[in-house]
């Protein structure tokens, strides 16, 4: 990976975020259900990189894209071929809800509908008016909270699209929102998983290090399409291969 002559790129970003996000995803399918070593936790401290990582480049790619509706149908077509692949890996059933209302599918289906939030929040078109946009969040929320990362995701791409150029107020509010699912977490799942959620933190040093440039490669977001649910179903390939069919966690 080249460095850029100050900071890092976007592409460069989105790999260490790649990065983190296979090492967390591997470490759940090989170490089961939730241990407490420290090795263990630290591998999924590291993941907590990626998903501030995305949400922020989905609100940047919001106000760059040059065409909104497709670059929506792009993330929606993507969240339905990841959701088997998502179940897969982690031994979720594919109908949801047989379970738990928890990680019924891929965070991409939380991207998708993180993207039309934000354009819904900036739309000026008088036709939205304040009371709908309010109901349509209340929706999406709903809709996205069975999701990896639930409707915090979804937020969080508003909240860092609504404050675009603010630096400190973007992660400040994506923290806020990171807080409310470390204690959903807590509360429901497992509460030493929740407090690692906060360690989304870790991300922003990361994050500051963005250099506005694009990067040289131009494939990177077919690379990341395709890559998140070859690497779920490899990730599946050595749940069943160790474990058999089981849940890893919760969802499954």
């Amino acid at each position: 990976m080249k460095l850029a002559k100050t900071g890092l790129s976007a592409n460069e970003l989105k790999m260490i975020a790649i990065v983190a996000m296979t090492i967390d995803h591997i470490t759940s399918v090989v170490f089961p259900n939730y241990p407490t070593s420290v090795g263990i936790l630290f591998l999924h401290i590291i993941g907590r990189i990626a998903a501030p990582t995305i949400w922020f480049f989905i609100a940047e790619g919001y106000h760059y894209t040059r065409n909104l509706k497709r670059y929506a149908a792009r993330l929606f077509f993507f969240a339905f071929v990841s959701h088997f692949a998502y179940n897969f890996a982690f031994g979720i059933p594919f109908i949801p809800f047989q379970t738990t209302v928890f990680n019924q599918t891929s965070v991409i289906w939380t991207l998708a509908w993180g993207l039309v939030a934000l354009a819904i929040d900036q739309s000026e078109d008088p036709k939205w008016k304040p009371w709908m946009k309010h109901l349509a969040m209340v929706f999406i929320c709903i809709i996205t909270f069975c999701a990896d990362w639930s409707s915090i995701g979804a937020m969080a791409i508003v909240q860092i699209g609504r404050h675009q150029g603010n630096f400190k107020r973007q992660m400040t509010e994506m923290m806020k929102l990171v807080c409310g699912y470390a204690l959903v977490y807590i509360i429901f799942v497992n509460p030493l998983y929740g407090l690692i959620q906060l360690f989304v933190i870790i991300s922003i040093p990361i994050l500051k290090l963005y250099n506005g440039k694009h990067g040289e490669w131009n494939g990177m977001k077919w690379f990341y399409y395709f890559y998140y649910p070859a690497h779920l179903i490899l990730a599946g390939m050595i749940r069943i291969w160790l474990h058999g069919n089981i849940g890893v966690m919760i969802g499954g």
